[in-house]
């Protein structure tokens, strides 16, 4: 496993987790996801030969920890720009509890979009050429 690039890409992450805060409405936040999804892929595809769909669950988890990280220190101003999801948690189990919400969701949601990534570098790598062997 390559933790370095690992780490780096998931840059991409921690930069969505500030940047969904303060700059980014979530009506375009899947946009940029995708966009960074096919970057990491691409950049994932010319790095490695191997393992690339662990390569891509493994930022996309790591990602999941940035973003969590994020939204739980940053909760009140990110609550205010996410009215539609301060709504629906109140509706959860756990509803006293938002901050332990995001919590327990942030590693699920992250091995779910981890699946994708991983998906999309496992298929870049069948089209992109490393630039190195490893």
């Amino acid at each position: 496993m390559d933790w370095k690039l690992i780490f780096l890409l998931s840059a991409f992450g921690l930069a969505m987790g500030v940047a969904t805060v303060f700059i980014i409405p979530p009506s375009i936040e899947p946009a940029c996801w995708v966009a960074i999804f096919l970057v990491c892929a691409y950049i994932l595809a010319r790095s490695r030969r191997d393992r690339l769909f662990l390569h891509g669950l493994s930022v996309s988890l790591l990602n999941s920890v940035w973003i969590t990280a994020a939204h739980v220190m940053l909760f009140e101003q990110y609550m205010a720009r996410h009215t539609e999801y301060a709504a629906m948690m109140k509706s959860m189990p756990v509803a006293e509890s938002p901050k332990l919400l995001m919590v327990l969701f942030g590693p699920i949601i992250g091995c779910l979009f981890g699946v994708v990534l991983g998906l999309f570098a496992w298929i870049f790598g069948k089209f992109v050429k490393p630039v190195q062997a490893r």
